[in-house]
């Protein structure tokens, strides 16, 4: 195996999606995606043993499709690497199981890794090798979480995460009360352009705590409550204002905290990631912050930002060319696995 620019195979299936991706060193090759989410719909969020089955039917048609688009065959790949955790049971199974086989059948190192540690090292695909040490500020349907990160391959510490529903499972619970499909994040990040982010007075929690923890329970309650008021009245229910002025008050804790990690830690690059991440007005305020605090920020492209193999196979990367110990074909798929474990 060609340690300087490994070729890993990333499989990526904490949640709904079927992720693929291929990687040579820091180069992407290829980042197949077979998502389950029309399925999920008509229930207004995942079903764990929908994506499991989805999973399943899906693994071996993405990795050939993966493999087809990098112009590469099975005897190309020098490592395997797959999401072990943290995420669903039944759907972290699915892609750990294959990763084995494909990785004992191939003959290469399995690595298990950690699905939000490959969010922070999937950024080294667009904007080169991550800054040591940065802040990272993962935000999706599942976590809210500000971390140091010294070195993503072995070195990554929490600092704060959310006490109660992450950001994105907020938007998605909000974009229900006012009638949009899911998954939210998308519909209330487009409804909101045509309002105001002022118009409603939204709290902000944990806002002047002191912590770098995140709470959107209270929030996603209150817009909930104001929603029903407007109804009981028979009056009508501005979506575009309430989208925006909800949206205004989750972007604004975020960058706000992230912000006061880096000040607080003397870390001059901060990088965001997860489904969030793909927020317009997430990325425009936490670049209008970072200007004026002098702080590099790293965001990538939405496309990396939701969930993806590429993250998968460039942490992957990352620990072929630290010299990682493979991980063994005993490895459990984790769904409780801390951030601070980056590879099993």
């Amino acid at each position: 195996m060609g340690r300087d620019e490994p070729i890993v195979l990333g499989i990526e299936t904490s949640c709904d999606e079927t992720g693929v991706g291929i990687v040579r060193g820091h180069t992407l090759l290829a980042n197949t995606i077979a998502s389950s989410m029309d399925e999920h719909a008509r229930f207004g969020g995942v079903v764990p043993e929908v994506a499991s089955r989805a999973h399943l039917e899906a693994m071996t048609p993405t990795v050939e499709s993966a493999l087809a688009g990098a112009g590469l065959r099975f005897s190309d790949i020098d490592a395997v690497a797959v999401t072990a955790g943290p995420g669903l049971a039944g759907a972290l199974l699915v892609g750990v199981a294959a990763a084995k086989a494909y990785a004992l059948g191939l003959g290469v190192p399995l690595y298990g890794v950690n699905h939000l540690a490959a969010h922070v090292a999937v950024d080294q695909l667009e904007h080169g090798p991550l800054p040591k040490p940065a802040i990272a500020l993962l935000v999706s349907g599942g976590h809210s979480s500000l971390l140091l990160v010294p070195d993503v391959a072995q070195d990554v510490i929490s600092l704060g995460s959310t006490v109660d529903d992450a950001a994105g499972e907020a938007f998605d619970k909000v974009a229900r009360v006012l009638g949009l499909p899911f998954p939210g994040g998308p519909h209330i990040d487009r409804a909101a352009r045509e309002g105001s982010g002022s118009a409603v007075a939204f709290p902000r929690g944990k806002y002047d705590d002191g912590t770098l923890d995140f709470s959107f329970s209270g929030l996603k309650t209150a817009v909930a409550r104001w929603v029903e008021a407007r109804e009981a009245s028979g009056e009508p229910v501005p979506v575009a204002d309430v989208a925006a002025s909800f949206q205004e008050a989750v972007v604004d804790v975020l960058t706000r905290k992230a912000l006061q990690a880096c000040a607080r830690y003397d870390v001059k690059d901060l990088l965001i990631g997860g489904g969030v991440a793909a927020n317009s007005r997430l990325r425009a305020l936490a670049q209008e912050r970072c200007d004026a605090a002098g702080v590099r920020l790293r965001v990538p492209r939405p496309g990396l930002c939701t969930d993806n193999g590429a993250m998968v196979a460039a942490l992957g990367a990352d620990l072929v060319a630290a010299g990682a110990t493979p991980s063994t074909l005993r490895i459990p798929a984790d769904s409780s696995l801390p951030i601070t474990v980056v590879h099993v």
